[in-house]
Order: structure tokens, then C-alpha cells, then sequence
């Protein structure tokens, strides 16, 4: 039996936010697994989205007071260092502090929360938030060594895959998809027909040039800081330049139906979430700021709740139940809504646990198609959903998404 998720919506923390705008942004391609962005550190992906967002909001980087960053796992050694250089090689000034801040898949969007708090808090009037993921290049670690280690017993673990255990309840992210299948009745047609059509739209859109409209592309590249040792994105000789998301392809049903089982139900490789690199980022401003340039939108509103560990792909339903309530707004009132498409099942899930038309969701595709690079997802959704109010003349949108433990978060966003 499935529960009454508007009672838990009212745990949620709600906050608004005091004319707080995102300017404008920008987001790498992304690159498949252990593909051609494999090699480069997520601190450069960042510094990459980051100037070109700097770039298309007219934003000077001494206008940036503050600075938003993350990356959900390590990627290098200077992993701790990854806001305060990502602001630096930016071109933002020293003095000006930075921030990393995590809530495992939902980060991208804390991110910006954080960034739209602070605007309407005037504690200043100008934040860049990056996000930032190479999954490639998480690592392989042993926490126990440094007091040495008993013989037959060193251990060692992947990041990618022990990162997606929950201890709590002993399952993966996986088998949450699955539970939910089981709790909604979701087939394996379904999940496939659902990722079918996440390939198909991403397609129309890239074709399109939707996609295009958020994306610079890379090219081998060096960043300069006066004073500090140059960094850069270096490209394979094969691929000087790559200017589009490498997941996205035609995928048909039928393909997507000789597929095996990943966790024994209804998930497979193919209607599961893209593991990809990348990076995205917004700059949010003060309506002062806003007045002065042509921004995007509007960062009304976030939701954060807490639902159960082993569904924890639920959570965008309270998370935007919550917003609506808070707001005083139907789901009718939405015009787009982005969900993180972590899997096939749990999007499914959070589509009937709303309500929800399909045709106002995820209308460019999602991360079936393009990919879920952990910390930038969220960022990437904000500046997608404000980019496709623009294109359609459109008022509102809600993103949103599930986070590992047991979370949702959602962003009420009003066209400019």
C-alpha cells in the first residue's frame, strides 16, 4: 500500500526566496563511462561551465560574491579545494569566499538553493553555483590502512558501486527502483516504453538545438592563474572536439527489450540513469543585478523531505507536493516539470504517485538519455527547465529530484 504522501509533505522544509534570479549558465556535454571526458578532473569540467556561465549572463567574475560548488565524490586529490578553485580559475576574486555543499543526487539543487537564500538573505548579490561529476573518476579506496591491515585482509572498494549501497536497510539504489515497481504495479513494458521515450524526445531535442542552447562545447584547453600552476582539459587526439551528450542515440523498444535484468525486476542498463562526466552551472543575482542584464527566471521556492530509505526514488512526489501546498498552486499551474530520471520505475512511480501528465514531463528527454552526472544534475535541470520556459512562452516549472538515504528536493522556478 502506497502512503499518503501529502501528509508527508508537511515535514518538509520550505523556503522561498525574496527575488532571487538565475542570470544565466552553461553545461559541458556529457560524456559516457570510462569515455572521452574520462581522464579529466571534475574540478576543470567545473571551471569550464563555470566561465561559460559567467560568459552567456553577462556576468563579470568580480561581480561574484560568493561561490557554490560540488561534486558528490572525489575526483582528484584536490578534491577539498574543488569550490575555492573552480571560483579562482573562473576568474573570481580572492577574496571572495566558496562552498561545497552536498545532498547526494539533489546537490545541483541545494546548490542553488543555497545560492537563492543567500541573495534574498542580501548577504550578497551575486552567486556562481557549479556542479560537477565525473563518474569515471571515482575512486577506488581502503579506509582502514593507515594502522596497517591483518594478512588476507586488505580491502579495497569502488566508490561507484559501494557509494550506491545503503548499509541501513542493505540495498542499493537498484532494488529501491525495484521496490517501488512492486509498490505501483510497474511492468518491465512500462520501464522500456518509458525509456523509449526518453531517447526519442532527447533526440528530437538535440536535433532541434534545444540541447545546443545549454551546452559549450570542449576542446583541449588550458586554464591560466596568475600566480598558480596552470590546469586544462585535454581531449583525446581522436576526439579534438565534442560538442553534443554521447549517450543520447536511437534506442528503440525492441532493442531495450532483449536487455537482462539488472537487479532481478523490471531496471536494465538501458532504462536505468546514464553513468556519465559533466559539469553545469547558473549564476543568481538580486533583482537589482536581474534589472540590469535579461535573466532566465525566477527561483521561487525549494522543498526538501525525507521519505523511506528502500523507496527512497519516491521522494520528488512529497518534495513537489510540498511546494504546491506551501504556494498555494495546483500541479495544474505547472507548465514543465523536470524529474531526475535516476530509473525507469522510479520516475514511473513519481509520475502516478503525482498525478502527473506525461506530456509536460522531462519534455527534452532525461537522464535515460543524457545521463546523471551526480552533483551537476541538478543545476543542469534548473537552467533546461528555465531555458525550455523561454523557448515556449511559458510561466512555472517545478525540478526535482531523489536523493540516496532517503530524500527528495524540488525547485519552484518562474520564467523571467
Amino acid at each position: 500500500m502506497t502512503r499518503n504522501w501529502s501528509e508527508v509533505a508537511r515535514s518538509a522544509i520550505v523556503a522561498r526566496y525574496d527575488d532571487a534570479w538565475v542570470m544565466g549558465g552553461a553545461r559541458t556535454p556529457f560524456a559516457d563511462y570510462c569515455g572521452v571526458l574520462a581522464q579529466v578532473n571534475p574540478i576543470d569540467l567545473g571551471i569550464k561551465a563555470a566561465r561559460a556561465a559567467l560568459e552567456r549572463s553577462d556576468t563579470k567574475p568580480e561581480a561574484v560574491r560568493a561561490t557554490f560548488a560540488a561534486t558528490v565524490s572525489p575526483g582528484g586529490f584536490d578534491y577539498l579545494f574543488l569550490p575555492r578553485h573552480i571560483a579562482l580559475f573562473a576568474g573570481v576574486p580572492e577574496d571572495r569566499p566558496a562552498l561545497q555543499a552536498t545532498r547526494v543526487c539533489c546537490t545541483g539543487f541545494e546548490l542553488v538553493a543555497q545560492a537563492a537564500q543567500g541573495v534574498s538573505n542580501k548577504a550578497f548579490d551575486t552567486a556562481l553555483c557549479t556542479g560537477t561529476e565525473s563518474m569515471s573518476r571515482h575512486p577506488m579506496v581502503a579506509y582502514t590502512h593507515r594502522t596497517g591491515f591483518k594478512l588476507g585482509q586488505v580491502q579495497f572498494g569502488d566508490m561507484l558501486w559501494e557509494g550506491s549501497q545503503d548499509p541501513t536497510n542493505g540495498t542499493n539504489m537498484g532494488i529501491t527502483a525495484e521496490n517501488l515497481a512492486r509498490l505501483y504495479q510497474i511492468t518491465r513494458a512500462d520501464a522500456d516504453e518509458f525509456a523509449a521515450m526518453s531517447f526519442e524526445r532527447a533526440i528530437r531535442a538535440q536535433k532541434s538545438g534545444a540541447l545546443a542552447e545549454e551546452i559549450v562545447p570542449l576542446a583541449s584547453e588550458t586554464f591560466e592563474l596568475p600566480g598558480a600552476k596552470p590546469r586544462g582539459i585535454s581531449l583525446p587526439r581522436a576526439t579534438p572536439e565534442l560538442r553534443e551528450d554521447t549517450h543520447i542515440r536511437p534506442t528503440p523498444l525492441e532493442v531495450l527489450a532483449k536487455l537482462k535484468p539488472a537487479f532481478g525486476g523490471v531496471q536494465t542498463g538501458g532504462n536505468s540513469s546514464a553513468i556519465v562526466d559533466g559539469a553545469a552551472s547558473v549564476v543568481v543575482a538580486s533583482g537589482d543585478k536581474a534589472k540590469k542584464g535579461e535573466p532566465l527566471g525566477r527561483v521561487v521556492a525549494s522543498a526538501v523531505v525525507g521519505v523511506p530509505p528502500e523507496i527512497m526514488g519516491i521522494g520528488p512526489v512529497p518534495a513537489v507536493l510540498a511546494l504546491l501546498d506551501r504556494l498555494d498552486l495546483d500541479l495544474d499551474d505547472i507548465d514543465r516539470i523536470e524529474i531526475n530520471e535516476a530509473f525507469a520505475a522510479q520516475t514511473i512511480a513519481c509520475v502516478r504517485g503525482l498525478g502527473l501528465d506525461i506530456e509536460r514531463l522531462n519534455v527534452n528527454g532525461g537522464a535515460i538519455a543524457f545521463g546523471h552526472p551526480l552533483a551537476a544534475t541538478g543545476v543542469r535541470a534548473t537552467l533546461s527547465a528555465l531555458l525550455e520556459l523561454r523557448r515556449r512562452g511559458l510561466r512555472r516549472a517545478i525540478v526535482t529530484a531523489c536523493a540516496g538515504g532517503g530524500q527528495g528536493m524540488a525547485l519552484l522556478l518562474e520564467a523571467a
